[in-house]
């Protein structure tokens, strides 16, 4: 099968050097071909009542650190809050 990978390089706007275009054709190719050789899912997947999962049960970790811990990794503090780039002028 043969991928044009500049076109599909256009497309998702990646530039790709030229000496790299083959290997990334055969590469793409070998992809396409393990995905086709994927077997067919046939019928809906079924539950074994038998066999039920169990989940565990949600267990909250409360206080693990303390504030200041925390805020002692943050680049830039200001009364106690995080201080964020501006994003809306």
């Amino acid at each position: 099968m043969k991928i044009d990978i500049a076109h599909i390089a256009k497309l998702s706007r990646l530039r790709i050097e030229p000496d790299k275009m083959e290997k990334f054709e055969t590469d793409m190719a070998a992809i396409v071909d393990m995905v086709d050789r994927l077997p067919d899912v046939e019928d809906e997947l079924t539950l074994d009542a038998e066999n039920a999962m169990r989940l565990r049960e949600d267990e909250a970790v409360e206080h693990k650190f303390r504030r200041e811990e925390m805020l002692a990794n943050a680049p830039e503090v200001q009364s106690g809050c995080l201080v964020v780039p501006k994003t809306v002028e």
